[in-house]
């Protein structure tokens, strides 16, 4: 059973996995990685076994060793979100229980890739059923970008709300600003509760003006004291606060979310070493190690948020 009640709203940063140059995962540092993220004020829950942490290179065994080091590191400090990185229905319902048992709160369903095939609205309310059917956990609903066919329609999510009532949230990163509006007014102000989870980072600021009741994002791994500074200013309508944080955001979202998309979290874990926050920037193939001109560019877009240590003065003036 889970260790605590999480309605899954709030800041949620993601947490990356950092590797030994031997691809193996450092535990230590792992460790570390999860005392700075957690002892973040105003975060509300971590995510682990996501895409910031390369699931879609993690055995079961690691998955479930990673969430162990989590609950063992955390205790009761904070929710854990888990991710469900499966290609099918058996594979997902047995990683969504080993998530429960080994102490999640809750569980982020990746879609199946075979989705992107044009699946049948059957297809998708019956995968996230036989989940619901076997945990108590709430879920939440992982929405792909529009151009990856692996976003669903607005009917279907309205029919999952419906049919299961343990969809708790949807992690919304449709990528278009009509759609996801229309989703934070339409389903998260409908007659049941529901949370839209921007993790719409590269604009943030625009995303959590619609309403949003939260944000669950890699980028929290590396910023977010400043997710949390825009997302509180946002919800008390202060909006010279807001855009400050916003300035302060602007120079990592183009370091950390230019192309090619697949490199994101290869860039947070440069910017974890440039900060001093971790020992190696290691990932496993296919990703690559960045070239050396984009490592340099990670480090201006960190000194012009003032993460640097010498500019983090000049950042608070």
């Amino acid at each position: 059973m889970s260790r605590t009640k999480y309605d899954c709203s709030g800041v949620i940063p993601a947490c990356l996995l950092p590797l030994k140059d031997d691809l193996s995962i450092d535990e230590a540092s792992y460790r570390k990685h999860l005392r700075d993220v957690a002892g973040t004020r105003g975060i509300s829950a971590i995510t682990v076994n996501g895409h910031a942490s390369e699931v879609s290179s993690c055995s079961f065994e690691e998955q479930q060793r990673i969430l162990d080091v989590t609950v063992d590191e955390l205790g009761s400090k904070l929710p854990i979100v888990n991710g469900v990185y499966a290609e099918n229905a058996p594979d997902a319902i047995r990683i969504a229980k080993m998530a429960e048992k080994g102490g999640a709160s809750a569980l982020l369903i990746f879609p199946p890739s075979l989705f992107m095939l044009g699946a049948r609205p059957d297809m998708i309310v019956d995968h996230f059923r036989r989940i619901a059917d076997a945990t108590d956990l709430p879920l939440i609903i992982f929405q792909f970008p529009v151009a990856t066919g692996l976003c669903y329609p607005h009917d279907v999510l309205v029919r999952m709300l419906a049919e299961i009532p343990s969809i708790a949230a949807m992690k919304d990163a449709c990528g278009d600003p009509a759609r996801h509006e229309f989703t934070v007014r339409e389903l998260q102000n409908g007659p049941r509760p529901f949370n839209v989870l921007t993790t719409h980072s590269a604009w943030l600021f625009s995303s959590l003006v619609t309403g949003c009741n939260g944000l669950l994002s890699g980028a929290g791994s590396t910023i977010a004291d400043l997710q949390v500074a825009l997302y509180e200013a946002v919800r008390n309508n202060d909006m010279a606060a807001a855009k400050a944080a916003a300035d302060r955001i602007y120079p990592t979202t183009h370091a950390f979310y230019s192309a090619p998309g697949v490199d994101m979290h290869n860039r947070m874990k440069e910017a974890q070493v440039i900060l001093g926050r971790l020992p190696s920037a290691a990932v496993r193939p296919p990703l690559q190690k960045l070239p050396a001109a984009e490592i340099e560019r990670i480090r201006g877009a960190m000194a012009r948020a003032g993460l640097l240590p010498e500019t983090k003065v000049h950042a608070a003036a």
